[in-house]
């Protein structure tokens, strides 16, 4: 529904040490809210739109969508049809970040279909495009109709050299042992994710404490646009009045309820509380038809049949909040979970590695009931995935792909590929997991892995970062420390707070927070947090960082001693799996490319080819040779180094003679080089003539007494014959 507008409009203000501006009034002005963001030379549209209400709907149709245009960037798209097309795992990324923030802040019972569009025009490559779009997002939304609780706001924190930075450029990113994206409103956090390299608990609470006091400016500065706008906000209905329903639904259900919710097994759980809903809306149904009606005219059979519906919502929905009530009662009064436990017990874990024989690395970790199945596949060079960005484009050595088949709840549907879910909890686990990786120095290996959730009632991203360490422990990828994954929630009731470990599906649902922590024995490698609560409070942020990493150390604790009989002093296993292909890593000097390349790649196709085997051949020259076959890999390793060989100094080498002179004979020692024998350092005594000594042809041994700045060698019959006398004698 297109909004109106008074005038153009638009605030800026000094965001990270750049200014940054919002403008509103000149751009997509049948949006029902617009704001152009510019930061630096990077540009942002940020639409938002909503349709007609459509009767019916008990739910919130919302949609946000980040698009990164490739002309933003001067750049042409690849491909056949050479446009864009479905979104890529950046943009999904972006989008499931600003929709998971702003979601929860539209007024009870909005249920328009809404629409969120934020479309880069420009990016400059060192102002990212993703805290813009969220800024723009919250204005948009703020200067519409549209009955936004907000306006909020986004930073991002970067640490480098022990300093705190807002707004990283790309190089200070490169360098950050800390990168967290931080959303908030004028009194809460509301949504936090990152990564780190061990950061300890205290650092991130510093970080979030600078992140929220930044934010303030830019909701700030979006208040003050909202209010020069002036568009007036939809003013929603007053909630139904579900009192009498409620003290009837109390009546006949509370205290079936009360027990149904105790029952600790989740499908034996489900099952009971659904018995109990469809007995009562049942009940309900069943009375409103048997009360007498005038039902004369199709207007007043169509009024009874509304009002049966909305008595059935009612019915459910008081049903659904009672649950809830007895369910956090329960946990901060009595300190009882659903499942039994306390506050801050972690469900039993079980582990187990080399579940299948032929995966380079496979492992399974369950925690409760939540299972996942991780999968380690070793691959050469050629196996990265080349990633185009709006900026740049690169490669990535290492990528976790998440699956979360139906069955794993209970469900039987139809699988369309992975959704925005699972894209966000692949890229948490591989954020959480990157940074204890060994270097490609030292392992020169695309690892990619590949985490199938078979079970979940908790966190099953936690579960996939667990199972992902135990997998490549078992395949031998050299890991610096292994990593466990954990999931918190929060309960608040009055002044009553409720921290809790390892939460389940329905403390998640029902809970004020949803708080992952990844890390080693050491700290923090990546965490994710979205936060339903009003306000912060330090003091409970504080404990739930403390708890989660006690709980992290427990599950750690329980994978050692869980895999205590497959991996020595909890370490990756010493050899790769028999199946899993070698790589073998040479370094050769940079002008020596040239000779492993060959003309038009004619010597490198060759020993492909030959061996069996595939090379890649950096600019620094360092040349990843990459082969299933150990024995085709020592060949290749041998023709590279044939082909590439220096001479040294002292050495004697069997060469031979390619041409002969007046002043002595040129001798190849290896292929492509050769070296001189003066004509004095053919023989002790004189020599007349080279061919008194030497035919073309003729194998000699030289060694090797010069190499001059040029590389010129020279070699000597004569010492070399001295030396290999003398070693005889020995």
């Amino acid at each position: 529904m297109a909004s109106y507008w008074f005038k153009p409009e638009s605030v800026e203000f000094a965001f990270g040490g750049r200014p940054l501006s919002i403008e509103t009034g000149r751009l997509a002005k049948q949006a029902a809210g617009a704001a152009l963001v510019t930061y630096g030379e990077t540009v942002v549209l940020v639409t938002a739109a909503r349709a007609k209400p459509r009767p019916g709907i008990d739910f919130f149709p919302l949609v946000v969508d980040f698009v990164e245009k490739t002309s933003a960037a001067g750049k042409i798209p690849g491909g056949f049809f050479k446009r864009e097309g479905r979104l890529s795992d950046r943009e999904v990324l972006v989008s499931r970040f600003i929709d998971r923030s702003i979601r929860p802040l539209f007024e009870e019972g909005y249920n328009d279909e809404t629409q969120i569009i934020a479309t880069v025009l420009s990016a400059d490559g060192e102002n990212a495009p993703d805290i813009p779009a969220f800024v723009g997002a919250s204005a948009a939304l703020s200067i519409s109709q549209i009955p936004f609780l907000g306006p909020i706001g986004a930073v991002r924190v970067g640490r480098v050299d022990d300093l705190f930075v807002i707004n990283p450029s790309p190089e200070q990113q490169e360098e950050a042992n800390l990168d967290l994206v931080v959303a908030g409103s004028r009194g809460a956090l509301v949504m936090v994710e990152g990564g780190a390299n061990d950061a300890l608990e205290e650092d991130i609470l510093e970080a979030l404490k600078l992140a929220h006091a930044e934010i303030v400016h830019t909701i700030d500065a979006q208040q003050e646009l909202q209010d020069r706008v002036g568009v007036p906000k939809l003013q929603m209905p007053a909630p139904r009045d579900r009192s009498e329903v409620e003290a009837k639904v109390r009546e006949k259900a509370e205290a079936r309820l009360a027990e149904a919710v105790q029952i600790r097994v989740k499908h034996e759980r489900y099952a009971a509380l659904k018995e109990i809903d469809d007995s009562v809306v049942q009940e309900f149904e069943g009375a409103y038809r048997s009360a007498p009606a005038q039902l004369d005219t199709l207007a007043a059979v169509e009024d009874r049949q509304r009002g049966l519906r909305d008595l059935s919502g009612d019915v459910k929905h008081v049903l659904h909040d009672l649950r809830s009530e007895l369910i956090r009662k329960r946990i901060v009064d009595v300190g009882e979970r659903i499942d039994g436990r306390g506050s801050a017990d972690i469900r039993p874990i079980a582990c187990e590695v080399r579940t299948v024989p032929r995966p380079h690395g496979v492992a399974v970790f369950t925690r409760g009931e939540t299972q996942a199945m991780v999968f380690t596949t070793l691959g050469g060079k050629y196996d990265e995935q080349t990633i185009d960005a709006l900026t740049s484009r690169t490669s990535k050595p290492f990528y976790l792909h998440y699956n979360f088949p139906p069955f794993s709840v209970g469900e039987a549907r139809m699988q369309r590929g992975p959704g925005r879910r699972e894209v966000g909890h692949g890229n948490l686990a591989e954020r959480s997991l990157q940074t204890v990786l060994p270097d490609l120095e030292d392992f020169p290996y695309t690892i990619r892995l590949v985490s199938e959730v078979l079970e979940s009632n908790g966190s099953s991203s936690m579960a996939t970062i667990c199972g992902a360490t135990l997998s490549m422990m078992d395949a031998g990828v050299p890991l610096r420390a292994p990593v466990a994954g954990i999931a918190m929630g929060l309960i608040e009731e009055g002044d009553k707070v409720a921290i809790l470990s390892d939460i389940l599906g329905d403390e998640d649902h029902l809970g004020d927070m949803d708080f992952k922590v990844a890390g080693t024995r050491e700290g923090i490698t990546a965490l994710q947090m979205d936060i339903k609560i009003r306000a912060v409070d330090w003091a409970v942020m504080e404990r739930a960082l403390a708890q989660a990493r006690e709980g992290r150390l427990h599950i750690l604790d329980c994978m050692e001693k869980e895999t205590s009989g497959d991996f020595e002093d909890f370490k990756p296993r010493a050899e790769l799996s028999r199946y899993a292909p070698r790589v073998e890593v040479i370094h050769i000097k940079p002008d020596r490319i040239r000779d492993v390349i060959g003309p038009g790649g004619k010597v490198i196709r060759a020993i492909q080819e030959t061996t069996n085997t595939k090379l890649d051949v950096g600019d620094t020259g360092m040349v990843t040779i990459f082969s299933p076959d150990t024995e085709a890999l020592n060949r290749a390793v041998t023709m590279v180094q044939d082909l590439t060989q220096e001479a040294e100094l002292e050495r004697i080498y069997l060469g031979k003679v390619k041409r002969i002179t007046d002043f002595g004979a040129f001798v190849e020692i290896f292929p492509g080089t050769d070296g001189l024998i003066h004509i004095s350092h053919l023989a002790e005594g004189r020599v007349e003539k080279v061919t008194d000594v030497l035919q073309e042809g003729d194998e000699v041994l030289a060694k090797c007494i010069e190499i001059d700045p040029t590389g010129r060698i020279r070699l000597s019959r004569k010492e070399a014959l001295v030396d290999a006398l003398a070693e005889a004698d020995a």
